[in-house]
């Protein structure tokens, strides 16, 4: 998607404070964190959103979350908790509509999360 800034993101046309990358994912901070540290993990591949899965999608979503736990230790959060959250459509607080997985921790988290 063209006009997708996270597609922008992944493809390295828009800039991010990256924190990890590979081949079918990209973390970044958030611009607007909502905790100590927030992370967003988001796919290189255009999702819209989790109700615009398919069944082939199945392996990305488990890796990102295996990642969210991989990233909660290298931040020194996995101890003391953390949240994953992924928003669904507008109603469910998205607000960019391509896929991505919220990490959130090391300290108190904003309301609205």
């Amino acid at each position: 998607m063209k006009d997708c800034i996270f597609c922008k993101i992944a493809h390295h046309e828009q800039e991010a404070d990256i924190v990890f990358e590979n081949e079918e994912v990209v973390t970044f901070k958030d611009i607007v964190p909502k905790a100590p540290v927030h992370l967003l993990i988001v796919p290189k591949k255009h999702i819209r959103s989790i109700n615009d899965l398919k069944e082939e999608d199945n392996p990305l979503i488990s890796n990102m979350v295996f990642l969210a736990k991989d990233l909660a230790k290298k931040q020194k959060i996995d101890k003391k908790g953390y949240r994953l959250i992924f928003c669904v459509e507008e109603g469910g607080g998205q607000t960019v509509f391509h896929l991505h997985l919220h990490l959130l921790g090391g300290g108190l988290i904003e309301e609205g999360f």
